[in-house]
């Protein structure tokens, strides 16, 4: 079994007998290792304070006074989000519950970066006997931002903060912990390189191609039937199509925030116009079971659409998927 995406944390995490990730002490204390809530040496006695007591009981109750007498304003706001978020990871045994319960009721004010660090983790645990890198390589576009180039007819989804050199700090202190070493160019994932997945993993520096047709969308539909059987329990089947035509949105979910838009402009029946080439991939999904299904859609399928920004950036929403699709009920593995 081969290892991966060393620096998402997984390590910190144990399983119940469902399979899920449990909330450990380890992980709690790995988010107190973060560069923002890290005193700083200026920082003042009551911030101190509390990120040692925390670090003694992770798990502690803090109680509002204790953030309120932090002097620095920025360190009280990283506070209140840290203990907030933690607060709601505590209330759920597993890490996919606790993700379930943020989608379904609202982030709030809930940092982006947790939530792709969520994901990371339960895509870990998703894929953690996997050997396929360009299976892995498509889920990275669960937690990561891509950024999009057309290449010789090509595709390409590239990882936007690699190419970009924007990370001034490691995203987890496992990161540096781990020796990790700085990015390398950037190469598209192909046969003949698929092997250097597995070390480069953490790194980001692969780069995957998503024509339509070709292995990259394919393994990104798998991706996701994997995610929804591990999140809601439901049996699904994702295959993507190459093109629109044809195709009655009776029942869609945009996977992404330009998706979405897309997809309610065909449902209302307006014309796409230069839109439409933004769509990156359009995916039917079919359930394996009838009784699955909540609403009444007899005869019609159910369509994923995947699109990148005007500026070619594409920004996955896996969280659309658990909220949107016509299921009974959302069930988090447990």
């Amino acid at each position: 079994m081969k290892n991966f995406w060393l620096s998402c944390g997984h390590i910190l995490t144990d399983r119940d007998a469902g399979g899920g990730l449990l909330v450990t002490d380890e992980l709690l204390k790995a988010y107190l290792a973060r560069p923002e809530l890290k005193p700083p040496l200026q920082a003042c006695a009551a911030e101190r304070r509390l990120h040692e007591a925390l670090f003694e009981e992770p798990r502690r109750r803090v109680a509002g006074d204790e953030i309120a007498a932090i002097v620095d304003a920025d360190a009280r706001q990283n506070w209140e989000l840290m203990i907030s978020f933690r607060d709601r990871l505590m209330r759920h045994k597993t890490l996919e519950e606790a993700y379930v319960d943020l989608v379904r009721h609202g982030v709030g004010e809930t940092p982006p970066l947790f939530l792709n660090q969520l994901v990371h983790m339960i895509l870990r645990n998703v894929f953690d006997r996997c050997e396929d890198p360009f299976l892995l390589r498509a889920a990275e576009l669960f937690f990561r931002p891509q950024r999009m180039t057309l290449h010789e007819g090509s595709l390409i989804a590239a990882d936007e903060e690699t190419i970009t050199g924007s990370r001034a700090a490691p995203l987890s202190p496992l990161t540096s912990m781990s020796g990790i070493p700085a990015s390398r160019e950037i190469d598209v994932l192909v046969d003949d390189n698929a092997s250097a997945y597995w070390e480069r993993s953490d790194l980001f520096d692969m780069a995957i191609d998503l024509t339509a047709g070709r292995r990259g969308l394919a393994a990104l539909g798998e991706a996701m039937t994997y995610w929804v059987k591990h999140m809601l329990s439901v049996e699904v089947k994702i295959e993507p199509l190459t093109e629109m035509r044809d195709v009655n949105f009776t029942w869609y979910v945009g996977l992404d925030a330009e998706a979405t838009r897309i997809g309610d402009a065909l449902w209302n029946g307006d014309a796409l116009d230069e839109t439409s080439s933004r769509v990156v991939a359009l995916y039917q999904l079919t359930f394996a079971d009838s009784t699955d299904v909540a609403e009444i859609i007899t005869g019609e399928a159910v369509y994923l659409i995947l699109a990148m920004s005007p500026e070619k950036m594409l920004r996955m929403k896996p969280q659309n998927l658990l909220t949107g699709l016509p299921v009974r009920c959302l069930k988090a593995v447990n």
